[in-house]
């Protein structure tokens, strides 16, 4: 049985063969079971993103979040995204209807007990990820499945909390995650087969393309991405260009957006902390470190469309 498109077989040996690279084949131990039940952790726009992929799918979801008024607005913002697709003719009011019955909101840990598979899309700090392990392998399963959105830190490190690692594995959505099609398979130390399987069964459910990555910072996607923004940053910060005409010439290049755009659409913030978490986790390679730019405006509270500010102004009202 192949598992994300392989062509080689790769045979498990060790603790240290379970780390398997892009071609290799993985062998599923157990049937395919169909999950039913999927677990968010953090309504933002990643998490919300993700719970609303999963319950157009046909997943039951319980979106998960500290504060109650963070779950009304995600919730808010969900049901916005569903009417902008119907009025684009790309989703139906039925199925807008069906999917926003299956997505459940509440801020009690405890309700996510009963899923088969929990997403955390929290913060992108080590130490807050592993609570969230560590307090699920309290509440859940022997069984339940822990996956991580992290954009750039160890999965072998999160996973570390979890009473059983061998039931974690990175699921490293991209933004907007109900509608950008590739999503990161990562495999932690002692990630087994099945979890493996069962991660690449969900991720196919949704209509999405899975890639298996190595459990390496930045894995693949965002490690080749730390050149296209740190490079950007230094044109402009040497003042050869300006944001406009950096994106405005790699738009005309082929680009859907260019640097700064993409940046303002993540988050300053969040392509900040991947890209100190990348710097770090090289021991201050050179060509992964951070800009003062991007501090400066972290610190001025500018981080994109999610303020109205960033390298755009995306306020309803411009001088």
């Amino acid at each position: 049985m192949q598992l994300l498109h392989s062509k080689r077989r790769k045979k498990q040996n060790s603790k240290g063969d379970n780390f398997l690279f892009p071609g290799s084949v993985i062998i599923a131990f157990n049937p395919p079971i169909h999950l039913k039940s999927i677990g968010v952790i953090g309504a933002g726009t990643m998490g919300s993103g993700i719970a609303l992929a999963s319950a157009l799918a046909g997943y039951d979801v319980v979106l998960n979040d500290i504060s109650d008024a963070f779950l009304q607005r995600a919730f808010r913002n969900i049901g916005a995204l569903m009417e902008k697709a119907s009025e684009k003719g790309k989703l139906s009011i039925a199925d807008a209807n069906a999917a926003a019955l299956r997505i459940r909101t509440s801020s009690h840990f405890e309700h996510l007990k009963t899923c088969e598979l929990v997403i955390e899309a929290a913060v992108e700090k080590l130490e807050t990820k592993q609570e969230i392990f560590s307090r699920l392998s309290d509440i859940c399963s022997d069984d339940t499945i822990f996956a991580t959105n992290t954009s750039s830190l160890s999965i072998t490190a999160i996973a570390s909390a979890a009473k059983k690692p061998a039931r974690c594995v990175g699921l490293h959505f991209f933004n907007p995650a109900h509608i950008m099609k590739l999503v990161e398979i990562i495999r932690g130390y002692d990630t087994t087969d099945d979890v493996m399987y069962r991660a690449e069964g969900y991720v196919k459910q949704l209509g999405k393309v899975p890639v298996l990555a190595k459990d390496y910072p930045g894995f693949i996607v965002n490690r080749v991405a730390r050149n296209f923004y740190g490079e950007a940053l230094r044109i402009m910060g040497d003042g050869n260009a300006t944001h406009e005409q950096i994106d405005r010439i790699m738009q005309g290049n082929g680009f859907a957006m260019g640097p700064f755009q993409l940046m303002d659409l993540i988050g300053i913030d969040v392509n900040f902390a991947v890209t100190e978490s990348v710097y770090e986790q090289f021991f201050g390679e050179s060509r992964f470190r951070p800009h003062l730019i991007q501090q400066k405006m972290v610190e001025a509270h500018l981080l994109g469309r999610k303020t109205g500010r960033g390298f755009y102004d995306y306020s309803e009202k411009k001088s």
